[in-house]
């Protein structure tokens, strides 16, 4: 993993290229014990990844939990943590939760200012670090303008007084975050599904938004829930079973991988690095064998003539920023 670091907007934050995303870690699609957790996360500290992104939200705090057992017993400016406010965690079971082993905790929906430094508060007691770097507001899609109006302004304050180095918005839509690329002084966005191998609907609102006003994205979910990394009937895309054009769709980019001896993993995950406003791509995992998968997949090395041969067959846009070999 040698390669450069990219700073993150206007911050003084500059990201590795590649990060933890702890989702999984939250009890999806299986739940997570805290034994196989601490040890996913020790594994990816040991091999190297100093990016770690997580929210109170995936496993009703569990990941933040299991995120901070280890990262408090190494040398805080060593990496990177970041995680999201919109959503306060109070008691309450739910009937049928999203986090399979969870907590018996209930996510409120909450983007007041208040409410935002209550979130980060309560995070950094789960986490057990007195330090978030990235702060990001999760998933505002019907509250655009309480995100604004409440959220921003007072993650905006607490970057302007130095507690936080950046922050953005979280969200798998990428419309909605050119939107707040357009109204606020974010520094980055965090966007999940939407810039990945299988599809690059972004390059029409968001990235040129962000390329325009110098800010950052974050990919997220560049294995489209699973889908790019085992392309076959019943795989999950966006957290369902993939539709089945989405699957045949995914076999022929897996095909044109195969000829040319690269995994589908080893494109999905470096895929989306091509582009210049992409400062890291992070890829969640469940064990520390998906975070040595995940390693060794970063690493391979893609062709460039694998680029232009799905371009050819038009299964990535022609005007697709690729990475170079």
């Amino acid at each position: 993993m040698g390669r450069a670091r990219r700073r993150l907007g206007a911050s003084e934050i500059e990201l590795p290229p590649l990060g933890l995303g702890t989702a999984p870690l939250g009890g999806w699609p299986e739940a997570v014990y805290r034994e196989d957790g601490t040890a996913t996360v020790r594994r990816a500290w040991d091999g190297g990844l100093r990016m770690f992104d997580t929210a109170p939200y995936y496993g009703y705090g569990q990941a933040e939990r299991f995120l901070g057992e280890v990262l408090r017993n190494v040398t805080r400016d060593e990496f990177i943590l970041s995680t999201k406010v919109g959503r306060l965690l109070r008691p309450g079971s739910q009937t049928d939760p999203f986090f399979k082993g969870a907590d018996p905790l209930s996510p409120v929906l909450d983007y007041s200012q208040d409410g935002v430094r209550r979130s980060l508060d309560e995070s950094r007691e789960r986490l057990g670090l007195e330090r978030i770097d990235i702060a990001l507001i999760h998933d505002p899609d019907d509250h655009h303008a309480e995100a604004l109006e409440g959220a921003y302004v007072a993650l905006a304050e607490m970057r302007d007084h130095g507690s936080l180095g950046a922050i953005g918005v979280g969200m798998n839509w990428s419309e909605p975050l050119a939107r707040f690329a357009h109204e606020a002084e974010f520094d980055c966005f965090l966007l999940a599904g939407r810039y990945t191998l299988l599809e690059q609907n972004s390059i029409d609102d968001l990235l040129p938004a962000v390329t325009e006003r110098g800010m950052s994205i974050i990919a997220g979910g560049v294995y489209n829930s699973g889908l790019l990394a085992d392309p076959r009937p019943g795989a999950n895309y966006n957290y369902a079973t993939a539709p089945s054009e989405l699957v045949e769709r995914a076999l022929r980019i897996k095909s044109v991988c195969t000829s040319f001896d690269v995994p589908l993993r080893a494109a999905a995950i470096q895929f989306p690095l091509g582009h210049p406003s992409v400062a890291c791509v992070l890829v969640g995992a469940r064990t520390p064998a998906e975070v040595e998968d995940n390693l060794r997949m970063f690493d391979v090395e893609v062709p460039g003539a694998l680029w232009d041969a799905l371009k050819n067959q038009q299964l990535l846009r022609s005007d697709a920023p690729v990475p170079v070999a």
